[in-house]
Formats: structure tokens, sequence, C-alpha cells
């Protein structure tokens, strides 16, 4: 495959998985915060339709057909693109993704890995920057975030899993995850024990040296 091929493909692959972290979940736990800063399913999904639009769109000039309020906002609400209020439906978000991925696609087939756009929120040294780094930088926004969504299902039920179709994971067994979670567990315990023994060896050893130097 040819590198913009390539990179497309990483993209889909990330629009996916992210979706597939969704399915089957009750309204609540698709919105509710499971990270001291907040982090929620829905809200990724909304955040990386804006990052799809602006970063194919705006960067490159190229218009949005019916955009979202704070995606052309300069005084929206601070980090409101990561979390879907009581008004926004699923469906609404969902919505959004999908015109932002076809909207996203469109900017793809038509402009070459060469062609130059402007990131205005970057250091001036960087604004301009080709397709391709855009390309790069997108791809690797969208699967840092399935990362997180990763996480945050696990948190609320459970489900684990790079993919629907491959899953990767070692074992599917229930019983083999408790013990080699205690077996972490237990190795994360004994060296910090180590570490606190140590710590406290060089304390005195440190203190001892203070008492001679002084005397």
């Amino acid at each position: 495959m040819d590198p913009k091929s390539d990179l497309h493909r990483y993209l889909q692959a990330a629009r996916e998985d992210l979706l597939w972290k969704l399915e089957g979940l009750s309204e609540y736990d698709v919105r509710r915060p499971l990270t001291p800063t907040g982090t929620n399913l829905l809200g990724l999904v909304k955040h990386l339709a804006v990052v799809e639009f602006l970063y194919f769109g705006l960067v490159f000039d190229r218009t949005v057909e019916d955009p979202p309020e704070y995606l052309l906002s300069q005084d929206g609400e601070v980090n409101g693109d990561f979390w879907a209020t009581a008004d926004e439906t699923r469906d609404d978000i969902l919505d959004l993704y999908r015109r932002a991925a076809v909207h996203a696609d469109a900017t793809i087939e038509a402009l070459d890995l060469d062609t130059v756009g402007f990131v205005p929120w970057f250091s001036p040294s960087m604004q301009r920057l080709s397709l391709h780094a855009v390309l790069v930088h997108v791809v690797a926004e969208c699967h840092r975030h399935v990362g997180h969504a990763d996480i945050v299902r696990e948190l609320i039920d459970g489900t684990a899993g790079l993919s629907r179709d491959e899953p990767f994971l070692p074992s599917d067994d229930p019983a083999w995850w408790d013990e080699y979670r205690a077996r972490v567990s237990d190795a994360a315990e004994v060296s910090g024990a180590v570490a606190t023994r140590a710590g406290g060896t060089a304390a005195a050893q440190a203190s001892g040296a203070a008492q001679v130097v002084d005397a």
C-alpha cells in the first residue's frame, strides 16, 4: 500500500474500535466520568469528531457543512468537547462523529500528502504542516484516545480487548486474570517494601553522616 492508504487504514481502524467500546452500554455508562479528570466514553467520541473536523477542515481551508456551534466558537467552554451535555443524545454525538469521518475522508482523498495546511493553534514554527504530517498526528491522537476508551470500558463492565474481531488477550478465563492480577499486585508490594527499606537505610546513613560532620 502507499503511505496515504496505510495511514488512512489506521485512522479508520481507530474509529471502528472507539465506537465498539460504546456498544451495549446504557446512556449513563457512556457518559459517566471514570477518572479524576472526567474521562468518559461519549466525550472521547465527541472530542475526536472535533479533532477530525478541525484538522481535515479548518487546517486545509475545506468547508464543514452544518458544523456544531462549539467547533467555530473562540470562547467556548474549556474542555466542552470532552463531554456530552444532557441535551445531546448519543445519536447526536455518533452522527457528528460519522459526519466528521466522511468529511475527513473526502479531504484525504482529494489532497496529495505533500499539500501544506495551516494549524493556528500550534507554535509558529510548527503551524505549516503537510497532509502527511497531519495524518500522522491525528492517527496518533485517535489511537491514544482509543487506549483511554479501553481502560474506561474495562472499569465499567470488564470488557477488554484491542478490537471486536481481534481482542489479542492471552485468556478469556476470569480465574486466569484473577491469578495474574494477584501476581502483579504481589510483585508491586514486594518492590515497594524493598524500596521503602532502602530509602530508610539511605536516610539513616545520611543522618549519621550529618551527625559526624556536626561533631
